[in-house]
């Protein structure tokens, strides 16, 4: 699972929410999004793919190197480095600045389909998630509203990605870089958060073990 995964599933089982967290921390919100900034910033500049791919990745390797300098975890900079790069490679097979963002759109339709098809089958993701968090498994099924719940987390989830695509593919093929990197840095760890909140808010008591009451003293 990745970094960001881990930490969703993290917030989502908790008692409750940070939306601290939920960004990975200051630290995390600019790693997350200083990379897509001097994207297209550079490309503002410059006016091709070349220059901008080349100031990104050395963007996230900084960043690594940074990391590993202050001896602090560099999963979430790693993670950005790998997305980067397949940014990096899409648009240099492509030969175009706007290719840097297909992984990413590819990314977001993947999520998309994998939400819907659990929800269709009637195993939510939210509430696979919720119950292994809470150590108790598919018990959440057996509940109406916790099943309900758990439908209602996951489409939620799912309309934030079907949203993005909605918003950003017509810039993709339209080529406008410029706009299409800004709108990606504001649908992407903000509004991540926002609807990781939302979906907390639907399921934070799905798949939770009930406290068993006290029996009164035999007498």
């Amino acid at each position: 699972m990745s970094e960001a995964g881990s930490r969703a599933s993290r917030l989502l089982g908790g008692e409750t929410f940070s939306f601290a967290d939920a960004i990975g921390g200051w630290r995390g919100l600019v790693e997350n999004a200083l990379p897509g900034l001097v994207y297209v910033t550079v490309f503002l500049i410059a006016d091709n793919w070349q220059v901008p791919t080349v100031c990104a990745v050395a963007t996230v390797v900084i960043m690594v190197v940074v990391r590993l300098l202050q001896h602090s975890p560099v999963t979430q900079a790693l993670s950005g480095l790998v997305g980067v790069a397949i940014g990096a490679v899409w648009a240099w097979r492509s030969g175009s600045a706007g290719g840097y963002f297909a992984p990413g759109l590819i990314a977001n339709a993947a999520y998309l389909t994998a939400l819907l098809i659990s929800m269709a089958v009637r195993w939510p993701i939210v509430g696979v998630v919720m119950g292994l968090v809470h150590g108790t498994g598919s018990a959440w099924r057996s509940d109406a509203g916790e099943a309900k719940r758990a439908q209602w987390g996951t489409a939620v989830l799912a309309a934030m990605f079907a949203l993005r695509l909605a918003v950003q593919v017509p810039l993709y093929l339209s080529d406008n870089v410029a706009v299409l990197g800004t709108v990606k840095l504001v649908m992407g760890t903000p509004l991540f958060a926002l609807t990781l909140w939302v979906v907390w808010l639907i399921v934070r008591n799905v798949g939770r073990r009930q406290e068993t009451q006290d029996q009164p003293p035999l007498t």
